[in-house]
């Protein structure tokens, strides 16, 4: 591996794919060597990156390590290239099938994988938190309520199912979930535990969509330093945690 990682983004068109490019071109540890779309590009080189379609995206240039955030339809491909080449990938494209993630796992026999519906390292952090409360206090009954602009369709969030696989491990219950639509929200996400004259709340606001885009930055300068496997975004980050 270069001493600067070479990275590809897979997805680039799309609002996470765009807040990527901006982002890596303004730090100095990461080389985007090629931007890969659903289209064909309009330029074929843009700001100094190589641009692809998904068509063509056997010919791009060698890379250390990809970040994809596309549609499942375009996972396969991706993961595919990354496993023959033994390069390490950061995926954060939601909706994968059974099937999919059973890839994955084959993948990660060759290769360091991560996959992440949310690579805010806030909530990395907060879904351990969650996990080690539920765990000390599996009696109390848990909330979660999650809040999102007024275009986001699922409910509960990714994210508020994330956290409440971390109510489950550490509790061994399931948490009841609220959601609110309203305005142009971010994300919030609290998950409160309740007992008799008392309450718990842990919470997370993100106030800014780049900061899934750091955190996936992030995550892609140390997973191409791992050997082969599939890690999950806290133990990668935070593995003192």
């Amino acid at each position: 591996m270069n001493a600067i990682p070479r990275l590809l983004i897979h997805g680039a068109s799309g609002r996470m794919g765009l807040a990527l490019l901006r982002l890596a071109a303004a730090r100095d540890d990461l080389n985007v060597v090629a931007a890969v779309s659903r289209k064909s590009p309009a330029q074929r080189v843009v700001d100094g990156v190589p641009q692809f379609a998904a068509s063509e995206l056997s010919g791009v240039p060698e890379f250390d390590v990809a970040i994809d955030f596309s549609l499942p339809e375009g996972f396969d491909p991706v993961l595919a290239l990354c496993a023959q080449r033994g390069s390490a990938l950061v995926s954060g494209t939601t909706g994968l099938s059974s099937e999919q993630n059973r890839a994955i796992e084959a993948a990660s026999q060759r290769i360091a994988v991560v996959w992440a519906a949310n690579y805010s390292l806030g909530v990395a952090v907060l879904a351990e938190l969650v996990r080690r409360a539920a765990a000390a206090l599996p009696a109390w009954d848990c909330d979660i309520v999650e809040a999102h602009h007024t275009r986001k369709l699922d409910a509960p969030s990714g994210t508020a199912l994330h956290l409440g696989q971390a109510v489950a491990i550490g509790s061994g219950r399931d948490p009841h979930y609220a959601s609110l639509r309203a305005g142009d929200i971010v994300g919030e996400h609290t998950v409160q535990f309740a007992s008799a004259g008392e309450r718990l709340e842990l919470i997370h606001r993100a106030t800014n969509r780049d900061i899934f885009a750091r955190g996936a930055l992030e995550a892609a300068l140390k997973v191409v330093r791992q050997a082969p496997g599939r890690y999950g975004l806290a133990e990668l980050m935070f593995p003192n945690l």
